[in-house]
């Protein structure tokens, strides 16, 4: 199913179809018995799109063809279709890890076990606030944006103890953002999952096994890039931007200025603090918060933003 999230012309849909289709066929072996294509999940007037897959019997499949009068469900005649490709083997992938990094190792390095404490610390706490999440995002959203943090953050804790590679910072990160990826919905999950992701590719570029305070706020100066640039907002949008943005670019003056690690990630924090309670004063433009009035913007901090402090936790323990 190739979904339209409410603002996707339907010719880019299809597009994204003849995409998926073969590369689903070729690279990963799959029969596809069925597509379909058209917004039939949306949010407001989103950009964008989602792409599912289900494995199917003839009892489902049936389902699926059956008669309907929902008026925008594509009902499968019984028409001609385009013959069912047969499954090729699954080619081995570049890219696939080994059986090394995708294990807890055995003996955690200082780094390692700093790594593990400081993601523990931040997981709990974002854990610990999904009901005050909940409720500020029921005044301005969906209601949801605790228990999507909740179901990732305790994604990550059950990950770590089986799968992370703590002694290698730049794979944790990475795995950090697969956890998330899997375990949470919505546009938050796709947006942390993107911050992890840009964050990797910067520490995965620095050859030393040790990452100094400088090479986290490269890593976090090029996450916030990239959630800028696939998300769309900026300083003042009243999204997680508005508490991470102030807090790297204290983070990066007091490093420069030969400020020790410690006392600079604190001042980043306090940055980040205050950064997220300033959204009470900002018209939302991005998100489901943009329709909603001024009036009831003002008597919450944005959700995103202020959860978003309890990652400062993490930079704070590196």
């Amino acid at each position: 199913m190739i979904n339209g999230l409410g603002a996707t012309p339907v010719m880019e849909l299809m597009i994204a179809a003849g995409k998926t289709v073969p590369k689903l066929q070729l690279e990963f072996g799959l029969l596809v018995e069925r597509v379909y294509t058209g917004s039939f999940m949306t949010s407001l007037d989103m950009k964008g799109f989602s792409i599912s897959i289900m494995k199917v019997d003839q009892t489902l499949l049936q389902h699926l063809d059956a008669s309907t009068k929902a008026p925008h469900w594509p009902v499968g005649s019984a028409g001609n279709r385009p013959p069912a490709k047969t499954p090729v083997p699954l080619p081995s992938s570049r890219s696939m890890k080994s059986d090394e990094l995708l294990s807890r190792p055995l003996q955690l390095s200082e780094q390692g076990h700093i790594l593990e404490v400081a993601i523990e610390a931040a997981a709990n706490a974002i854990i610990n606030m999904r009901d005050i999440l909940n409720d500020w995002d029921s005044t301005i959203g969906d209601g949801d944006c605790g228990s999507a943090m909740y179901k990732g953050a305790t994604a990550i804790l059950d990950d770590m103890k089986k799968y992370y590679p703590l002694n290698n910072a730049a794979e944790t990160v990475n795995e950090i953002g697969s956890s998330v990826r899997r375990a949470m919905g919505g546009t938050s999950g796709v947006l942390y999952t993107i911050f992890c992701k840009a964050a990797y590719a910067q520490l995965k570029a620095n050859s030393d096994s040790t990452v100094t305070a400088k090479q986290w706020a490269e890593a976090l100066e090029a996450a916030i890039a990239a959630v800028s640039k696939y998300g769309g907002a900026s300083t003042g949008y009243r999204t997680l931007l508005d508490a991470l943005i102030p807090a790297l670019a204290v983070l990066k003056e007091r490093l420069s200025s030969g400020e020790d690690s410690c006392t600079s990630f604190v001042l980043s924090s306090e940055a980040a603090v205050a950064g997220a309670g300033s959204t009470k004063d900002m018209q939302a433009q991005a998100g489901r918060s943009s329709y909603v009035s001024a009036a009831i913007l003002a008597t919450v901090p944005d959700p995103g933003a202020r959860q978003q402090l309890r990652g400062t936790e993490l930079q704070l323990w590196l």
